[in-house]
């Protein structure tokens, strides 16, 4: 068969539940990384053809796709700040809310002198993909970082490996946690922060694939993680450190509150790309 009549195939099977335009965007996805060809290799040899072979694969992947498994298992890979990231069922799939505040932490550093070394610990790594992007990003940077999944952490040294950095990864359950017995210049995190009652409102492939333990907490201490991890602020953070953390748009006035109340300064809540309360920063000064 044709790939451009399989194509149409595709897209048609996929639309009603994602949309024409994502569908075909699963399409070149998966075109690049099981054939290893683009959209314009299709459209300048509109002849090519699927093997009998290819096309069991392709047809694997449709029906998973209609099981609404995130394409990103499927491939076993995703691209995070400019950056290749293995991902399977035990870690969460970065989002772009979180690239922001990447680039949040980056810029803030830019102006500072180069030479300065830096310590920073990534609460809650999963995948790994902020400790990862900053230790690339601000190579004067010692990077930390945490999580207590055993699965997690193996992909995210994988995902150091393939991007050519060095972390220091620990196990370790934050919310048993005293003391971090270091002091860091950094600390920053993307905890589980979806209340059990905002359920409804998360798509089915995230729901039923990705790691509940990433994703959610109770309701009645949404925000258990945050007090905790401020907690351990005062003690392990620097003078002059910065506290950054990811949050639930719902909660960005309780976020202020609860700082506050905690003695922190400077606090700036941050909004993404959608418009929504997504990210803070404070510290001591």
């Amino acid at each position: 068969m044709k790939i451009k009549e399989y194509r149409t195939q595709f897209i048609e099977a996929l639309t009603s539940m994602y949309g024409e335009g994502e569908a075909e965007s699963f399409f070149y996805l998966i075109l690049e990384e099981k054939q290893q060809l683009k959209r314009i290799d299709l459209a300048l040899q509109p002849d090519l053809v699927f093997s009998e072979s290819a096309i069991e694969v392709w047809n694997s992947i449709l029906e998973q796709l209609k099981l609404e498994i995130p394409i990103q298992y499927l491939l076993g890979k995703t691209s995070f700040y400019g950056l290749d990231f293995e991902v399977n069922e035990n870690v969460l799939i970065p989002r772009p809310e979180t690239e922001e505040l990447v680039d949040w932490i980056i810029n803030s550093q830019k102006s500072k002198i180069k030479s300065q070394n830096l310590r920073i610990l990534d609460i809650g790594t999963g995948s790994g993909c902020i400790a990862i992007s900053l230790a690339k990003n601000l190579p004067n940077a010692e990077v930390f970082a945490i999580d207590i999944s055993e699965k997690a952490l193996a992909t995210a040294q994988k995902n150091a490996t393939l991007n050519e950095v060095n972390i220091t990864f620990i196990e370790q359950n934050i919310l048993e946690t005293l003391d971090l017995k270091q002091e860091f210049d950094i600390i920053v995190s993307n905890p589980p922060y979806v209340r059990n009652l905002e359920k409804e409102e998360i798509k089915k492939n995230v729901l039923e694939h990705e790691p509940h333990l990433a994703l959610f907490v109770e309701d009645n201490d949404a925000l258990i993680f945050y007090r905790k991890i401020a907690d351990l602020a005062q003690k392990n953070l620097s003078n002059s450190g910065q506290l950054y953390f990811e949050i639930n748009q719902y909660l960005g006035q309780e976020m202020v509150e609860l700082l506050e109340g905690m003695d922190f300064k400077n606090i700036e809540l941050r909004k993404d790309i959608y418009g929504n309360d997504r990210m803070m920063r404070t510290g001591f000064r």
